[in-house]
């Protein structure tokens, strides 16, 4: 069996027409044809999403990219894979409902990590878990954890959030993932990442409005994080330029987070744009960054605005 989520083809734009620009540092071109081979080989694919075979209108699935390409120079692909194929099953991966549950259910609460939380957001110490500080404590929160590497975009959202003075006046941002120090990453993408946020931090002074923590593997205490920034009556931003399922955008809309997500992969599913949640488009920092300056205008003049996504994204896991 072949499982999607390892495919690279669609996560960087051009990689086959690009292949031996990128070839030293990904090996595309052995990657792609390793690829194309094994899913025809096997018996059984499992994908979480539609999205992962077919794609949109506007992007090709994951699968489907490989049904016909060229690696100019080297070869081209007229007849890669048959997306229409009965071997393709959708097994969506889901959140654990003892970890992530909405936070109203306080009664079930994790609170034995409330202090923890409490020195994590707002602790004014730098150290090897935390950097940064919120100034003001009464803002809500927007709040994204991945891997720091180029797909899923934190600097991206960072950027946006420096540049969009609207936004920084009404919420504040945490992002975690990965380490402070390039020195510690054995990855040479993400110690690139870790020294962009850093100038990205200085660039747009974002000193006071922006906590950056590093990488959690509690999954109990990231269950009741996701439920604290619902306390603040903040929300999830899950930018990535290609997402092939989005585990943490189940996580955050079951914990009752009101979410904006990439419009490019399976948080397209996941979510109804404007329903149970928001698309945004993740080359377009402008639209994004003033459609989530936009929802926190209405949430102050309306509180209801934002019970209304956050029940809504509860109901809309519960169907999915």
């Amino acid at each position: 069996a072949t499982i999607a989520h390892a495919l690279e083809k669609t996560k960087y734009e051009d990689s086959d027409i690009k292949w031996k620009e990128l070839d030293p540092k990904y090996h595309f071109s052995c990657q792609f044809i390793a690829d194309t081979i094994s899913m025809n080989a096997a018996d059984f694919i499992i994908a979480s999403t539609y999205q992962e075979i077919a794609g949109s209108k506007e992007r090709p699935g994951q699968y489907e990219s490989h049904a016909a390409f060229t690696l100019p120079g080297l070869c081209r692909v007229v007849s890669g894979i048959n997306v229409y194929d009965p071997k393709f099953n959708i097994a969506a991966p889901g959140a654990d409902q003892s970890v992530y549950f909405p936070y109203t259910e306080t009664g079930k609460r994790f609170t034995s990590f409330h202090p923890a939380i409490e020195e994590l957001l707002y602790s004014k110490v730098d150290n090897d878990e935390h950097i940064g500080y919120l100034a003001d404590r009464k803002k809500p929160i927007i709040f994204s954890m991945a891997r720091l590497d180029t797909v899923k975009n934190l600097t991206g959202l960072t950027e946006w959030y420096g540049k969009n003075k609207r936004l920084r006046s009404l919420v504040n941002l945490v992002i975690v993932g990965a380490f402070f120090n390039p020195s510690k990453s054995k990855d040479r993408e993400e110690m690139a990442e870790i020294k962009k946020m850093h100038a990205l931090i200085e660039k747009y002074q974002l000193k006071g409005q922006i906590r950056w923590i590093a990488a959690q593997t509690d999954r109990n205490r990231n269950g009741e994080l996701y439920r604290c920034i619902a306390d603040t009556k903040g929300a999830f931003v899950q930018p990535a330029l290609y997402e092939a399922f989005g585990l943490t955008v189940i996580e955050a809309m079951n914990c009752g987070l009101p979410t904006f997500a990439t419009n490019q992969g399976g948080p397209a599913e996941i979510i109804v744009d404007g329903v149970s949640g928001f698309h945004i488009n993740p080359t377009n920092g402008d639209e994004s960054s003033n459609k989530i300056a936009d929802f926190f205008e209405k949430c102050k003049t309306n509180p209801a605005y934002w019970n209304q996504f956050s029940a809504d994204g509860l109901k809309r896991i519960n169907e999915w």
